[in-house]
């Protein structure tokens, strides 16, 4: 037997009373929902374009409110500025990359005696300052104020050609006048004397006696330069 219901027994929703609110409740629901987003949606853009608050230019650093928010320029000359610093920023770096690959060429270039010369010349550098207002070792006479050139030499008691092994010995090189350095053949004598009144007896024979070789390679002749270097700078520094 079909137990099938009659097609006219089920009730139409559209027209009867119970489907008609049923349908119009669902419609308000929906208007309700729709109204709820666009208002999330109002919010939220609002909220976006209150995020894009006024920021200083990387130019010209007046304030502005960028368009994007990565935005860093007010303008396009701003722009245009930036991209020109950028561009001179990448023209230094390949200046010093260029400039140290060129030092590492004349590195390997350089002989001995440039790197003995270096070091000497920091190694001088640091015995003016270190004496500087003592006055000449041999005669007294102020350095700063000789009638044959200023400032004074790096003289050594015993010379760099006799014992090269004392070389770069802090006791045996004083600030000395030019006259006496470079005219008067060092003027051994009274550099002596002064010299014992500096670091005393003692100190002075061990110097004369002192036969010892020194060899130096350029590995050595590097550290000394860097030694008397920062010696330099840190006695520099304590002077004020």
């Amino acid at each position: 037997m079909n137990s099938r219901k009659p097609q006219q027994d089920i009730p139409n929703l559209l027209t009867s009373q119970d489907g008609a609110t049923t349908a119009g409740t669902e419609l308000s629901n929906w208007t309700t929902t729709l109204a709820g987003c666009t208002e999330v949606c109002s919010q939220k853009s609002e909220k976006g374009l209150k995020q894009l608050k006024q920021k200083k230019c990387k130019v010209c650093k007046t304030l502005f409110t960028p368009n994007k928010p990565l935005q860093a320029v007010c303008s396009v000359q701003c722009a245009v500025g930036i991209a020109e610093k950028k561009k001179a920023l990448e023209h230094a770096k390949e200046r010093r990359e260029t400039a140290k690959a060129d030092k590492v060429k004349r590195e390997k270039l350089k002989t001995r005696s440039e790197y003995v010369q270096e070091a000497q010349y920091e190694f001088n550098r640091y015995i003016r300052l270190r004496d500087k207002g003592k006055g000449c070792i041999s005669c007294g006479t102020d350095c700063g104020a000789t009638a044959i050139g200023g400032s004074g030499d790096a003289g050594h008691f015993r010379s760099r050609g006799s014992a090269p092994h004392l070389r770069f010995d802090e006791r045996n090189c004083h600030l000395q006048c030019k006259k006496c350095n470079r005219y008067l053949a060092g003027n051994v004598a009274n550099y002596r004397i002064g010299l014992i009144e500096r670091i005393g007896l003692k100190a002075v024979e061990e110097l004369e006696s002192d036969q010892t070789p020194a060899k130096r390679s350029i590995a050595d002749l590097q550290f000394i330069k860097s030694v008397f270097k920062i010696k330099y700078k840190e006695l520099e520094k304590s002077n004020g």
